[in-house]
């Protein structure tokens, strides 16, 4: 493995550790620790062509005025792009991807002990009854695909969608595992997909930040802003939070009697000391920094005219079923087409409540399960649609899936009445499009009633190797090192699907 030139500069790092080493020495020995001696970009590393960061040649003041410039993959991309619509809570696969008819055949019964032997579930007691699925599955399009009644908008694209059923995590509690499914770690303090991803490969938009992050549903995902975090690697790649009503970025409008004149000349004032003390200190955070204002300012003008989707044709809203100026997964999927027409990098939506515990009609699956699948059925395949009349599908991977899966059994927590299931991190179904995958197909398969993979059993490392592949990276040379050890989204381990990839 080649290491890729310093970033940003090696008088830079020249500079920090000379420096870091005298001012830091007189604090005594814990005060002169590597990570005090060598700063962050000193162990950025990579393979030529993974556009790490910029070059030994550029200065830092160049590398300030734009870190999230445009950097080569490592080879040929399908994938420019991604949307990932992140259903916060967990679906329920066998009520929605993955048909069971053995589960419905004994519904009512008893799990086999076997199964469950030594199995640790967040809120089961006792031996669980299975519980078949209320819904019918039906076949759709040429590739026969069989999804539920519940997704009739899914159904009509299943022909452009691959269907994952195989995939399996960790983590059987939603923090850990939101965490884990975004950033290959459960615990917090690891970069984020999104980052990861921007980190790599730059954005293609300089008015706007190369993640982005939109939020539905009933609140924040229980992983909270960990999950679009940049963890160790420098903030510019972390996840700007968009809101859907009010200002769409908080503290982005001028304050009352500031023009945006004066806001210019304050901006280059605070560009020039931040400059000043880059070149003193040479901190990279601070690189960072002069970046956020200067994208902030451009902001100003590019979110408003972004965010209106009011200008959008009928036949638009129609389709995706939006009404601008309410907050909805609708909107934001719109939002999201918007964004990755302009070169936005990464867009990642969640959509909370998925969480189907049964101990009301407000969690069940029976009233609560629809609720949601009518929330978002509809815009999920419209955003599919939309892409793809507008030659954007080819270029833009859309991933849909939760942190981890629903038991087949009926969680019945303190007797309730009312159907659930409990978490079930062993196997659950995520579906994906575009970007360079195999459309109309279904890989993977679970046992009779959908309580573990029985071929071509997927991890989220599997996932993620597979979604970076389709974005020209090669997940074990995107590497960062950090604390004395290369990191990278895939860990220690993780294998692109073949039998996704186009």
């Amino acid at each position: 493995m080649k290491d890729l030139p310093l970033n940003p500069t090696d008088d830079m790092l020249r500079a920090v550790t000379r420096r870091h080493f005298f001012r830091q020495a007189g604090f005594g020995i814990g005060s002169a620790a590597l990570t005090t001696l060598f700063n962050r970009y000193a162990f950025a590393k990579g393979s030529e062509g993974a556009g790490m960061g910029t070059g030994a040649g550029e200065s830092a003041t160049a590398a300030a005025a734009n870190p999230l410039a445009p950097k080569p993959p490592m080879f040929a991309p399908k994938a420019k792009s991604v949307i990932y619509l992140f259903m916060a809570g967990a679906p329920s696969q066998v009520d929605l991807l993955d048909y069971k008819p053995k589960l419905q055949q004994l519904d009512g019964q008893g799990i086999p002990a076997e199964m469950t032997k030594g199995e640790r579930f967040a809120f089961i007691q006792g031996t669980p009854k299975l519980l078949g699925s209320p819904y019918q599955f039906k076949r759709w399009g040429r590739s026969g695909a069989e999804i539920s009644e519940l997704l009739p908008h899914l159904g009509e694209i299943a022909d452009d969608i691959a269907i994952v059923r195989s995939v399996h995590t960790t983590q059987f509690n939603h923090a850990p595992a939101q965490i884990f499914m975004n950033t290959g770690f459960q615990i917090i303090g690891r970069p984020s997909f999104g980052s990861w991803a921007t980190y790599g490969l730059g954005s293609e938009c300089a008015d706007l930040p190369g993640f982005v992050v939109l939020i539905s549903g009933e609140n924040q995902p229980d992983g909270g802003k960990a999950c679009w975090g940049a963890g160790f690697l420098p903030t510019v790649y972390q996840g700007v939070e968009f809101r859907s009503q009010g200002d769409p970025v908080l503290f982005l409008t001028n304050p009352d009697g500031v023009s945006g004149q004066a806001r210019r000349e304050s901006l280059d004032a605070i560009k020039d000391l931040n400059e000043m003390h880059l070149k003193s200190a040479g901190d990279p955070e601070i690189v960072t920094r002069i970046a956020s204002y200067e994208m902030a300012y451009r902001m100003q003008s590019s979110v408003p005219e972004l965010t209106d989707i009011s200008k959008e044709p009928a036949s638009i809203h129609d389709l995706y079923g939006t009404e601008p100026g309410k907050k909805s997964f609708a909107n934001n999927c719109l939002l999201a087409r918007r964004l990755v027409e302009r070169g936005v990098r990464f867009v990642q939506l969640y959509h909370r409540g998925w969480d189907n515990h049964g101990t009301s009609a407000h969690d069940d699956i029976v009233n609560r399960l629809p609720s949601l699948c009518r929330e978002t059925d509809q815009a999920a395949a419209a955003l599919v649609k939309d892409l793809k009349q507008r030659g954007l599908l080819e270029s833009t991977l859309v991933v849909w899936g939760g942190e981890f899966g629903r038991t087949p059994m009926n969680e019945a927590r303190n007797r309730s009445k009312f159907l659930g299931r409990d978490h079930h991190p062993r196997a659950f179904s995520v579906w994906l499009a575009g970007g360079g995958i195999k459309p109309g197909i279904s890989v993977g398969q679970t046992d009779e009633l959908g309580y573990n993979p029985v071929e071509d059993a997927i991890d989220v490392h599997d996932l993620h190797a597979t979604i970076l592949n389709r974005m020209g990276i090669d997940h074990t040379r995107l590497t960062y090192r950090f604390q004395g050890r290369d990191f990278r989204l895939t860990d220690i381990s993780g294998e692109v699907v073949q039998k996704l990839v186009a």
